[in-house]
């Protein structure tokens, strides 16, 4: 399952009065997935969310992409009282704006919701697994970032070790952030074991200026990539994320069944190769 409903824990990402009794919340929710059979819950402990993207006709064919053009940092458009992550969790807040929040606000409350999670989800038998930032800016919208370079995958894993404490591996957020190298980040990461599973998309370009396309078109060399994965002893899933949308009666359709098409045959070109 990805993500918590903002609705279920903005006082947790904000560290607003409500924060004891939402972590309680989220707790049940990730013990009953565990019951359920269900062995991972993504999360992105973000305030400003997904933001910024605007839809232009930029990938192959003139297809329709998500592009991100942003050379001012994004700071602009502050965050409104009762909205988190894109959504309103108050319909009658204060007038007024979020109080913008410093690297040490968000890293501090991202180490107390995992300190009180973690324990939960290893009993349940449930990998947490925190989404890199999308767009990985430093900061949006007057909100730090909490993992928009490599290294901070390790800081996360460093606030809490535990078996539990994973990320989603979201390839082309990694290669949008300024450091962001793939084929080094699955050498570091993917030993650990702290893929539990794995976004597999493709981008041109780097914060804060690219485009999103289709998976065979963008920086990263993609069987070079599931090489490394199987390599390094990836087992996990893999998801086909978002695609460019192409001109037809079901554009998402086709962009999903696209790149499934081509990860199916990249997975089968490498086995072959092997045998």
């Amino acid at each position: 399952i990805e993500n918590f409903s903002p609705a279920h824990w903005y006082d947790v990402l904000l560290d607003g009065p409500k924060k004891r009794e939402q972590i309680e919340h989220l707790k049940q929710i990730v013990r009953d997935a565990g019951r359920a059979g269900i062995p991972v819950f993504g999360y992105n402990f973000t305030i400003a969310g997904v933001w910024g993207h605007t839809q232009l006709p930029r990938a192959r064919g003139g297809a329709s992409t998500a592009c991100f053009d942003c050379p001012d940092g994004g700071a602009e458009s502050p965050i409104p009282n009762g909205e988190v992550w894109n959504m309103t969790y108050d319909d009658n807040p204060p007038e007024g704006f979020l109080k913008p929040t410093s690297p040490e606000e968000l890293w501090a409350r991202a180490k107390w919701f995992l300190d009180e999670m973690l324990p939960v989800a290893e009993e349940a038998g449930v990998r947490l697994a925190a989404h890199p930032d999308d767009p990985p800016m430093p900061a949006l919208r007057g909100h730090a970032r909490l993992v928009h370079q490599p290294r901070l995958f390790q800081r996360l894993v460093d606030l809490h070790p535990s078996p539990s404490n994973c990320f989603d591996f979201c390839m082309g957020s990694v290669q949008e952030m300024q450091e962001g190298d793939i084929y080094e980040v699955i050498e570091r990461y993917a030993p650990q074991g702290k893929f539990a599973y794995i976004h597999f998309r493709n981008v041109r370009g780097k914060v804060p200026n690219y485009q999103e396309t289709f998976v065979d078109d963008g920086d990263i060399d993609m069987l070079r990539a599931l090489q490394l994965l199987k390599d390094c002893g990836y087992d996990g899933v893999l998801v086909p994320d978002h695609t460019p949308q192409m001109t037809c009666a079901a554009p998402w359709h086709c962009g999903m069944a696209y790149a499934l098409g081509f990860m199916r045959a990249a997975l089968r070109a490498i086995d072959a190769e092997e045998a």
